[in-house]
């Protein structure tokens, strides 16, 4: 038996033909789903890239414990069960956050590897002075350091691929890939896993792909929007997404020659395929670029998946029953006939696949620190904090390790080392406070949608007696994943499922308005949004100085003489008493949180 997967990431289905796109060229992804199920109702579970993939190994939420970081001592790893029991492992990518502080522990898990350089700003390619050149976003980018260092070393790295297709890294992920079949179709007992970067952004395509979406766009380089509202006109942001769909286009060919492989060697009788991503990505939806900054809309979690299983031979197929990326590693090795370990918390899919027989009623996805939601695959509820200061957060972890850094000494001072989980296997845990979030759910607060009805997510609605079943469920999957207590109480929740009640949902969305406001001008209208960024910019003054900001504050606002306090008002106020510099960083952040986004 052989198995097959090809991972993207930031594949979002609302560009895929087998999806309902119809202007998007997915030939190969159309060919993929006349012969595989497609997964009407897959969900994300942790967000965002390697958090989905500490879920593809271990088979469990990662995002109520931990945020980024490497698989810990006592994870289960899918791979690694699997080279442990004979099945060989194979994994070729051009995903250049495996060999990051946050991701190192993942590709060793496998029998063997290949790495391909040269995606997003991959510290590849050397050219000292080198800049990134002007483009779109330049003057409305935050001014982070990170981001700037990414785009100059993506300078140097596409000065080096130039018009050449074969140095891309995707074409040298996906030979490397198919070298592997070449070489080993004909044995039995191994897993391939081809993974590439793509198409996460940037919408590096070479121009014979940007050529399928021609428009009349003359403006600065767009391909690499960053995490902000959108600000652009209709017009660029259709340029946007064409460029985006020039990258989905070329990933299609590429999974076009992995299927023809299937076809060459006839695997299609004995190779299970899976065809998946990690999450999506919001381009223009709901006044979005990015994935991470906002609430979590169904662009970005409600995620393409196809597989085809040579045991049950279903194909052409569309199931509706709610799946996860934690079913992934439990449906490989119930396919090889391994036993699922008891920490994972995903089911096999072979009776979604067989006769769309459900395996899950609820699915729970989140961002560390940020909202915890759940979807019973008509209804989606994001669930945030109660207090604007979004609650304590901490991370467990024996891998103490960011994205691109180890944790700092200051951070690991406020460690301390606590009790086991039921899924540490034993071992005691760092338990180290977490400093902020990329979203905190107070500034948008609690989301219900009907996602039948309403798709696009355009519309909130009010339906207590379905937000409290969701909440409920919520906590016992809680439950179930042994969360730590302290996300249950700055979501206002009990952690028993029979003491959530309306009167306590109702309490909490009371704390939350109560907590929000100003304390300041209370003669005055306030704005929501120009309550949350007054509370961000009292935040980022010591304890002991907010009282004088807030007069300050009143004190201007008294010189223009107005009846309402807008978002556009305090943003005005911290212009003025800002330098160019620290007003560039707060223009950033104030106007994420200084709209109202349903």
């Amino acid at each position: 038996m052989k198995a097959i997967m090809v991972m993207y990431d930031t594949l979002t289905r609302n560009f895929l033909e087998p999806y309902g796109c119809d202007w998007v060229q997915t030939p190969n992804f159309t060919r993929l789903a006349e012969h595989a199920v497609t997964f009407d109702c897959s969900y994300a579970g942790s967000m965002p890239c390697m958090p989905a993939r500490r879920e593809l190994h271990t088979g469990r939420y990662n995002f109520l414990h931990r945020s980024w970081g490497p698989l810990e001592p006592f994870d289960d790893s899918m791979p690694q069960i699997l080279r442990d029991n004979g099945i060989y492992s194979h994994l070729v990518s051009d995903h250049q956050h495996y060999w990051e502080d946050g991701g190192a522990t993942y590709h060793t898990r496998y029998e063997s590897w290949e790495c391909t350089r040269g995606q997003e700003g991959d510290p590849w390619k050397a050219k000292i002075g080198m800049e990134a050149a002007e483009h779109l976003f330049s003057a409305t980018a935050a001014p982070h350091p990170i981001r700037q260092r990414l785009e100059r070393h993506d300078a140097m790295n596409r000065a080096y691929i130039g018009t050449d297709q074969h140095k891309m890294p995707q074409d040298v992920t996906f030979t490397a890939g198919l070298d592997f079949i070449d070489a080993n179709h004909d044995a039995d007992n191994w897993f391939l896993q081809i993974e590439t970067f793509d198409p996460h952004e940037p919408f590096f395509a070479q121009q014979a792909f940007r050529d399928l979406y021609p428009d009349d766009y003359d403006g600065l380089p767009a391909d690499w929007p960053p995490y902000d509202a959108v600000l652009q006109d209709d017009a660029t942001v259709a340029h946007v997404r064409r460029l985006y769909a020039a990258l989905i286009t070329m990933c299609d060919t590429y999974l076009g020659r992995v299927l023809d492989k299937m076809d060459e060697y006839g695997l299609w009788d004995d190779t299970l395929l899976i065809v998946n991503t990690d999450h999506g990505f919001l381009l223009g939806e709901h006044g979005w670029w990015g994935k991470t900054m906002m609430p979590l809309y169904n662009e970005i979690v409600n995620t393409p998946l196809f597989i085809w299983d040579p045991r049950s031979k279903v194909r052409g197929a569309h199931r509706s029953s709610l799946v996860q990326t934690i079913d992934l590693p439990a449906t490989i090795l119930d396919y090889f006939g391994l036993p699922v370990p008891e920490d994972m918390e995903g089911r096999p899919l072979t009776p979604v696949i067989e006769r769309d027989e459900p395996v899950r009623t609820y699915g729970l996805y989140g961002m560390h620190a940020s909202y915890t939601c759940i979807t019973d695959g008509r209804y989606t509820y994001m669930r945030g904090p109660v207090t604007m200061d979004n609650g304590e957060n901490y991370e467990y972890t024996l891998m103490p390790t960011h994205m691109r850094a180890i944790f700092s000494p200051a951070e690991m001072r406020e460690a301390t080392l606590v009790d086991p989980f039921r899924f540490t296997k034993g071992c005691p845990v760092l338990k180290v406070p977490v400093g902020g979030t990329e979203c905190n759910g107070a500034y948008y607060g609690n989301k219900l949608y009907d996602v039948v009805a309403d798709p696009g997510q355009t519309q909130v609605i009010d339906d207590s007696e379905t937000e409290l079943r969701l909440a409920r469920a919520m906590v016992r999957l809680m439950n179930e994943n042994d969360a730590p207590a302290e996300q249950y109480a700055r979501m206002g929740l009990s952690a028993d499922p029979d003491e959530v009640t309306l009167e306590t949902l109702a309490a909490g969305r009371a704390q939350l308005e109560a907590d929000c406001e100003p304390g300041v001008l209370e003669d005055l209208a306030w704005d929501r949004e120009a309550k949350n960024i007054l509370w961000t910019m009292l935040g980022s003054v010591p304890a002991e100085k907010r009282d004088g900001t807030r007069a300050a504050f009143a004190a201007w606002m008294g010189e223009r003489g107005a009846d309402r306090v807008t978002a556009d008002d305090v943003r005005a106020y911290l212009k003025g008493t800002l330098d160019a510099e620290s007003w560039q960083m707060m223009d950033y952040f104030t106007r994420l949180i200084g709209r109202d986004y349903l």
